[in-house]
């Protein structure tokens, strides 16, 4: 009997994100769309219904990365927050991946609050150990009222108390920040609870982006009606400062390389976080230019 076919690319659905530097992982969609999918800024996945791929199109995209992608040595896991999965399907592909992929040596992911929550320290520790070495989470903010108000889902308390537990596993954790997201009145406060937030969790890197409305979105929608106020580009960068200056990391990245940034910060702290603080200053100052609204992107 002739084995089955190796199919011609991997099965992708609807649209796709991974973070900037899983550029050249293998893309393996396990899920489809975001499993909380309320957040009023996120445009993402509205395309899909959340659901759990079936194994046949998971064993077809590994068969198709056995032959075509020996030379990539990282897996990443989408889609929005793939690890909510139940620990039964986690086991399964970890064992598929490292079976039909055994050069692979670094496996990741998307994950939310919800999806933390929903596995025990013991099964975080045993994602670790066969394979999971990072998620990369969507904080977005620290202040009690902002993740209200976005419907992230979720207090800063138990934030921090999951982020934490997720740490103690040996899984590295990045965290992603959106600046813009406490409109003016509470922009530096949120700047200031999302540092404090930070500082609590001690993450392995922070990245910031900067809020662009987008228009299928209802934080898009309240923007275009006017009942959602952005700081503009000197108020972004004073909130990042805020950011900064409240977040301690004993040893961690910090970036705002993002399109979305008006400046960008490629930095390690503790070392390097009094050097950025008289960068951002200078910003403020007018010596160092910032970018200009037609450059900024998604």
């Amino acid at each position: 009997m002739n084995p089955d076919p190796i199919p011609n690319g991997f099965h992708h659905v609807g649209n796709c994100i991974r973070p900037p530097s899983e550029a050249n992982a293998i893309l393996l969609q396990a899920t489809l769309g975001c499993s909380h999918s309320r957040c009023t800024f996120c445009g993402a996945y509205g395309d899909k219904k959340f659901a759990i791929k079936e194994k046949k199109y998971l064993l077809g995209d590994l068969a198709f990365a056995k032959r075509y992608c020996q030379h990539q040595d990282r897996v990443f896991v989408m889609d929005g927050d793939a690890l909510v999965m139940p620990m039964k399907d986690w086991e399964w592909l970890l064992d598929q991946i490292h079976n039909t992929l055994p050069w692979v040596n670094r496996i990741t992911c998307y994950a939310n609050l919800k999806s933390i929550m929903l596995k025990t320290d013991e099964q975080l520790s045993s994602l670790h150990k066969n394979g999971l070495k990072a998620v990369f989470l969507g904080l977005e903010s620290g202040h009690a009222q902002v993740r209200k108000d976005i419907r992230k889902g979720g207090t800063p308390e138990e934030l921090i108390f999951h982020c934490q537990r997720l740490r103690k596993s040996g899984i590295r954790l990045v965290t992603i920040v959106l600046l813009g997201l406490g409109q003016k009145d509470l922009s530096l406060a949120h700047a200031r609870e999302t540092g404090r937030a930070l500082t609590a969790i001690d993450p392995e890197a922070v990245s910031a982006l900067s809020l662009i409305p987008l228009p299928n979105t209802p934080l898009g929608q309240a923007f275009e009606n006017g009942n959602f106020m952005i700081p503009d580009a000197k108020g972004m960068v004073s909130e990042l400062r805020e950011l900064v200056r409240h977040t301690n990391l004993t040893r961690g990245a910090f970036r705002s390389v993002h399109a979305s940034n008006y400046l960008s910060i490629d930095a390690r702290f503790p070392q390097d976080k009094k050097a950025v603080l008289q960068t951002l200053d200078q910003a403020l100052a007018g010596k160092i230019g910032l970018k200009p609204e037609w450059m900024r992107g998604l």
